[in-house]
């Protein structure tokens, strides 16, 4: 296998998390593998007469918690230059992060192999793409109406309500036929019936977690991570507090997500982690999925290896 040239687009290196990164997973994987690592951040990318350029870095990263990373003389460097392109830049979804998916696609086009693939990233709201696989979901509507939501809980009694554009568990409500506060809350999630947000019939085995399948170039990982919600709360996300428990899929679990898999390699989605509850899918993340590292500590995994060798099937 020739060496190739890896960019990874992420935030801030002095601000990630040593212990559960995912994307310094990645990197460690792709020195291990030999492979040439620049870095930038979104801000790095331009464009110079149609043909983007990137103001990156060279990129070295060590296994060692005080000192894991060393960055080179910054340099642009034009997009083509690059073999691969990683897209890791944390949500929020914003219009800064919906630029630089524009951005990224002129190395797409211009035949850099970019992942995942920015158009699909823009298209694929994390939330409203799970709603292509009604069957595999708890009911769930979308609106902005506050009649339609109102309907929608007196019909099923328990619900959660959540933004559109939310991640870490941030803005999500449970909601039940007698809540005191259904019209304050609506109010401010649907910025008085402007914004469309999502409502979904509330699953009890939350308290058994809210699990995280990765899929990885198509293929299932055999291993989930159940984040159990804190005493007290609804949401299982480790940024609300949950913990996380690695354990093997169920064969429902596994079902859901091989029937999901194949649509994700058709849209280049090739990093794409399934939220599901109680045998059904939340939601679709692919913007910067996470949860590589637990699920490799606590059952040996090597996730971010398996990723670059998939990419590096690509060269073959």
């Amino acid at each position: 296998m020739k060496s190739l040239n890896f960019l990874i687009v992420m935030d801030d290196i002095k601000t990630i998390n040593y212990k559960k990164d995912t994307s310094l997973a990645m990197a460690w994987a792709i020195k291990d593998k030999n492979h040439s690592l620049h870095y930038c951040q979104i801000n790095d990318l331009w464009l110079k007469n149609g043909e983007l350029i990137i103001d990156s870095q060279p990129l070295m990263v060590f296994k060692d918690p005080k000192h894991f990373y060393e960055l080179g003389e910054k340099q642009s460097i034009k997009a083509t230059d690059f073999d691969v392109i990683l897209m890791r830049k944390d949500p929020p979804f914003d219009m800064k992060f919906l630029y630089a998916l524009y951005l990224l696609d002129f190395a797409k086009r211009a035949g850099v192999l970019v992942v995942n693939d920015p158009m699909s990233v823009k298209e694929c709201n994390e939330k409203l793409f799970a709603t292509q696989f009604p069957h595999l979901m708890t009911p769930t509507t979308v609106s902005q109406k506050q009649s339609h939501i109102r309907e929608f809980i007196k019909t099923h009694g328990d619900v959660i309500v959540k933004p559109l554009d939310g991640m870490g568990g941030m803005g999500i409500f449970r909601l039940t036929f007698d809540s005191p506060n259904i019209g304050a809350t609506l109010e401010v999630l649907t910025q008085n019936e402007t914004l469309p947000i999502m409502a979904q019939k509330f699953i009890p085995e939350i308290k058994d977690g809210d699990k995280r399948i990765l899929i990885v170039g198509g293929k299932v990982v055999d291993y989930c991570l159940a984040r159990i919600p804190a005493t007290g709360e609804t949401r299982g996300n480790l940024a609300a507090g949950g913990t996380g428990v690695a354990m093997a899929l169920s064969d429902r679990e596994r079902a859901l997500a091989n029937e999901v898999a194949p649509k994700l390699v058709e849209k280049g989605l090739y990093f794409v982690g399934l939220d599901v509850i109680g045998g059904y899918i939340t939601e679709i993340n692919v913007t910067s999925p996470t949860c590589v590292r637990e699920i490799d500590e606590q059952c040996g995994t090597s996730i971010a290896v398996e990723f670059i060798e998939f990419i590096e099937t690509k060269f073959d």
